[in-house]
């Protein structure tokens, strides 16, 4: 018997009917999404809709091909919180603790440090001419051995180069943070500027936080100031589906 369904377009419709199930559980995580053959039979549409059909259930990130053996339903993970907040200058300051402000949870990072020269968006954000050099450090951030956020900062070497302080994860200030380091300098660090939003993740970024091609990736992209001056600006990057971007805001 063929599902009856409204004016929607015919793929939407088999997507939906089929997405309606994968929720209430008729299609648990791990079970195989009905063959094509299946879908043309049961709602009565085309090869190309049922297909189709099971594209839009691959980009919503609720089933999985696996090669050579079909498409299965996505066991859908239960989202953790990314907690942002202001710095505080008692306790730890690691770059961990400036990217993750939850004090219940504890990580580990990798930093790798390279000169290169700023484009035009990285140039704005800090405020100098583009083509000027800066310091970029890309960040890989463990939680329990897990992967759980990347983040890539760019400083301009205007400001930290033929310093103790040029790379941020070497020197006698190694992993203390921008707040400390830009200290050394005699700069106060008083303000922080974020904005979080959210894009198709890149092929290199997904792979590396253990999700899926197509995955969407949330962008927390924040600057920091000292006397209204950019010293560091820094884009954080987080699997939409895995986590929420949570703020403690101190109220004045």
């Amino acid at each position: 018997m063929h599902v009856a369904f409204g004016d929607q377009p015919a793929y939407l419709r088999v997507a939906d009917d089929l997405r309606k199930k994968i929720v209430a559980g008729e299609l648990p995580p791990h079970a195989r999404l009905p063959s094509q053959a299946r879908i043309r039979e049961e709602y009565g549409v085309s090869d190309t809709v049922a297909l189709e059909a099971r594209k839009v259930l691959m980009a919503e990130g609720l089933v999985e091909g696996r090669s050579g053996s079909g498409t299965y339903v996505r066991a859908q993970p239960v989202p953790r919180r990314v907690v942002r907040g202001g710095f505080h200058t008692a306790g730890e300051t690691t770059p961990f603790r400036q990217e993750q402000a939850d004090d219940r949870i504890t990580g580990t990072w990798d930093a790798d440090s390279e000169q290169e020269r700023a484009g035009r968006e990285i140039a704005g954000r800090l405020g100098i001419e583009v083509g000027e050099r800066v310091m970029r450090t890309r960040y890989v951030f463990r939680s329990l051995g897990e992967v759980v956020m990347l983040s890539t900062s760019w400083e301009p070497l205007a400001l930290t180069g033929r310093t103790p302080v040029i790379l941020p994860e070497e020197g006698p200030l190694a992993g203390r943070g921008v707040v400390d380091r830009m200290a050394a300098l005699d700069l106060v660090v008083d303000n922080v500027a974020e904005e979080v939003g959210a894009r198709p993740g890149r092929a290199e970024e997904v792979l590396a936080l253990g999700g899926v091609p197509g995955h969407w990736v949330m962008v927390t992209s924040r600057t920091y100031f000292a006397g209204g001056r950019p010293v560091e600006t820094a884009d954080v990057v987080v699997l939409a589906e895995r986590y929420r971007i949570a703020y403690r805001l101190p109220v004045k």
